[in-house]
């Protein structure tokens, strides 16, 4: 996996060189930082090669530091974005900031409570940063696809646009969450000259993080560990359309390389950009791949009428994950943390969703990604993290 850039600039993958004589060009605000994107950021900013560094980066979140993370080169800070107070105090220190990647999302009930608490997480950090650090240059926000379906309340209640999607469809009539940290970020960014914004839009995320909210590889691993742990067939949690029809996805390394690229290339600058992996795929050939990773001979698909949703199947299964956890010596988790089965119900009850990256590759970002070696990978990282068993050999 590379990062593709306009004028054929690429950071590889590789271990990251420590050096306290580094002269720092960037310095990096993650907000989110051990959400399934900030937890690519945070591996690929430090790397020799990448754009716009050598980057210091300042890592935010509201948990204490994951032991999963704990190894990466940068300042962990454990801050609740949500109280304005702790988020002044903490995060004005901060005068050396270049560049923010906002990829913090809170859940609540209702879209207008997202309104609400997501505005608010925002607003915080900006009311911080933006008055403190004289050289802040750039802000990067990763919203999503929902800002052309609708957010998931009105799944069913509204028209969604026709695709494929592009990022000059007007907004849907529908409170979204995005629309509101779109509204502050245009504000905010305003109120300082020659400060810029980005935006992305991903779909679907394949990606790296125990304790995301949005982590659907790492559902579905745990939902295959289960059934292989119990000797139960590897049911598709979805219905025909979705097994049958076309999806695309979005790398979360993928989703980082765009946002640096769009922080440090003049071309991206206050612009909105899709982010995906650039193929399709159908689910029922990635199904496949889960039952082979996990060494599961009996899976496949059931019509409706016949199929439990994935909550009614695991329902009650925290015990046997706790006993698999135990037996397999893997990392502590709960099942409710790693197994995100509303998740997985919402993703699967649609297909032939797409959205064009025509916009982001005209302004010079021609990153992609093979879907089926990005689920394995992810997959893998999985494994070899202690999340779930490998039975490879």
């Amino acid at each position: 996996m590379k990062l593709c850039i306009k004028g054929a600039i690429e950071a590889p993958k590789k271990e990251f060189e420590n050096s306290t004589l580094k002269r720092y060009q960037s310095v990096a605000l993650i907000i989110g930082v051990t959400g399934i994107i900030g937890n690519s950021l945070v591996e690929i900013l430090p790397l020799e090669d990448t754009p716009g560094g050598p980057w210091k980066v300042y890592g935010v979140a509201r948990r204490p530091q994951p032991i999963w993370q704990a190894g990466h080169p940068i300042e962990y800070v454990q801050c609740d974005v949500s109280n304005e107070e702790e988020t002044l105090e903490k995060l004005s220190t901060f005068r050396d900031i270049t560049h923010i990647f906002y990829v913090a999302w809170a859940s609540k009930a209702t879209e207008a409570e997202n309104c609400e608490i997501n505005g608010s997480m925002l607003r915080n950090v900006l009311k911080a940063v933006i008055p403190n650090a004289e050289n802040l240059q750039h802000i990067s926000l990763v919203t999503g696809i929902k800002q052309y379906c609708g957010p998931f309340e009105s799944f069913g209640k509204i028209q969604p646009h026709e695709c494929p999607w592009h990022e000059d469809l007007p907004r849907l009539d529908a409170v979204n969450f995005y629309h509101t940290l779109e509204d502050i970020l245009f504000a905010e960014t305003t109120k300082r000259e020659r400060l810029t914004w980005s935006i992305h839009r991903p779909g679907v995320i394949f990606g790296f993080s125990p304790s995301s909210l949005i982590n659907v590889v790492c559902t579905l691993c745990v939902y295959a560990t289960i059934c292989k742990h119990q000797g139960l067939p590897l049911i598709f949690p979805g219905n025909r359309a979705t097994w049958e029809g076309y999806w695309f996805v979005s790398d979360a390394d993928l989703i980082a390389e765009q946002q640096i690229w769009a922080a440090v290339d003049p071309n991206a600058k206050n612009e909105a950009f899709n982010c995906c992996n650039g193929d399709v795929f159908k689910w029922k050939h990635l199904w496949k791949v889960l039952a082979e990773q996990f060494k599961i001979e009996n899976y496949g698909f059931e019509e409706d009428d016949k199929r439990l949703s994935l909550g009614q199947m695991m329902e009650n299964m925290g015990p046997v994950w706790d006993q698999i956890v135990e037996e397999k010596h893997l990392l502590a988790t709960e099942i409710e943390k790693v197994g995100a089965w509303w998740l997985a119900e919402i993703t699967f009850i649609g297909a032939d969703f797409f959205a064009s990256t025509n916009k982001s590759k005209e302004h010079g970002f021609f990153g992609f990604r093979n879907t089926e070696k990005s689920f394995i990978h992810w997959i893998h990282k999985m494994k070899s993290h202690g999340i779930v068993p490998s039975y490879d050999d």
